[in-house]
């Protein structure tokens, strides 16, 4: 593993400059230490199942139930694909002490279903650094990292991911600039209609389960049930770090976090009280996702992907297998919002034997605004070529 270690102190915090940009830049093909940003997770167990399931509100047996799974082609219990967030979050985001980062999106590949027990090895490589210009700042950047996902008995790639963090000013940076990412507005005022009707969607909620939805049994221009998510409360917040991350990727806490802050510098003040605590308050604080720019307290990027990924696994069913999912998260989805995720079967093709299901996504708030876009590749079994096998090829997908 390369580590850089030079650490330099001449240059401005909180600011996006020529020689910020260069000194992150520096790091460009290293494989990065991930003390904060991965490891949560590093054996599948039925514990880290459930609690990431539960942090999704996900009831699909198949990672709920450990004797479920043993009834199925896969002989044991299963997790959800996007678990794989909490092995290693993706987010790649090095240098610019004091620069606000937010999750933008991922792009996602499975090559095989995660079971329980597995345990993986993520190496995080900082693959590339975007400068842009905009609205939202005068400069602000795009960071990707590669993250590769090894499954340590065999070594085998199981999963990889392109994380996507954008980098912008965030407090008097902002305010110097003119400028607000997101004006602050007050949680949503619903009507007793529109709770019950969000209320009973999400009762109706319901994984397919065993019975297969075989690739011929599917038509272009099918619609997936929606899934539903909301009014997000600071209770689902909490469930959500609970099965991700805990406090890892802010430096941990008490101690943890104040040896954190020393090494790294990477911090928010609060005006009120001056003390120093991480800018990820603001996924529970008002004021602090104001200050930020995002217009209030807010949901996190992998989070809303993840449901995105529930709605897919409850339509497949517990034969189907997720390959692809390329998401963006496009504006701030804040505490009291409720989020609908929808698709669209887009098309359908056989390479190698493999049905391939293209369905195209976007989730809406309350409001009708879209929030995030996707697109995902669907394995099916078939009724002529059998089940999916696994794992998948490498380059299944790869002119897609």
């Amino acid at each position: 593993m390369t580590e850089v270690t030079e650490k330099r102190t001449d240059l401005p915090w909180g600011e996006i400059t020529d020689e910020t940009i260069a000194h992150a830049a520096e790091l460009l093909g290293t494989t990065l230490r991930r003390d904060r940003m991965g490891g949560w997770v590093t054996e599948v167990n039925i514990d880290a199942i459930s609690h990431f399931a539960q942090g999704l509100g996900d009831r699909n047996p198949l990672w709920r139930d450990p004797e479920y799974g043993k009834g199925t082609r896969w002989g044991t219990m299963l997790a959800p694909p996007t678990i794989l967030y909490s092995v290693d979050g993706t987010t790649v985001a090095p240098r610019l002490a004091g620069v606000q980062w937010l999750y933008v999106g991922t792009d996602w590949v499975w090559y095989d279903v995660i079971r329980r027990g597995d345990i993986y090895d993520a190496p995080a490589t900082f693959v590339k650094q975007e400068v842009k210009g905009g609205e939202f700042a005068s400069r602000w950047l795009i960071q990707t990292g590669h993250i590769r996902y090894l499954r340590r008995s065999d070594g085998l790639m199981v999963g990889e991911a392109y994380g996507k963090c954008a980098r912008t000013p965030r407090g008097n940076a902002l305010k110097k600039e003119g400028k607000q990412k997101y004006k602050a507005r007050e949680e949503y005022e619903y009507t007793a209609e529109e709770l019950a009707a969000i209320e009973r969607a999400l009762i109706e909620e319901m994984p397919r389960g065993a019975e297969p939805r075989y690739s011929e049994d599917v038509e272009v221009g099918e619609v997936l049930r929606p899934t539903v998510k909301g009014p997000l409360t600071s209770t689902d917040m909490i469930a959500w770090y609970s099965g991700w991350s805990g406090a890892a990727p802010y430096g941990g806490a008490h101690g943890d976090a104040v040896r954190y802050r020393t090494r790294h510098q990477d911090y928010h003040v609060s005006e009120k009280t001056g003390a120093k605590d991480s800018a990820g308050r603001g996924h529970l604080e008002k004021k602090t996702g104001e200050d930020v720019g995002m217009g209030g307290a807010y949901d996190i990027g992998p989070q809303r992907i993840s449901w995105g990924a529930h709605m897919l696994t409850d339509w497949m069913g517990d034969d189907g297998f997720l390959h692809t999912l390329s998401a963006s998260v496009k504006r701030p989805n804040l505490l009291g919002d409720t989020t609908t995720w929808h698709g669209t079967v887009t098309g359908k093709e056989v390479v190698d034997g493999y049905h391939l299901i293209s369905i195209d996504m976007h989730a809406d708030n309350q409001r009708g605004e879209t929030n995030s876009t996707a697109k995902a590749t669907v394995l099916l079994p078939s009724r002529v070529d059998g089940p999916v096998v696994t794992p998948i090829p490498r380059n299944l997908t790869a002119d897609k």
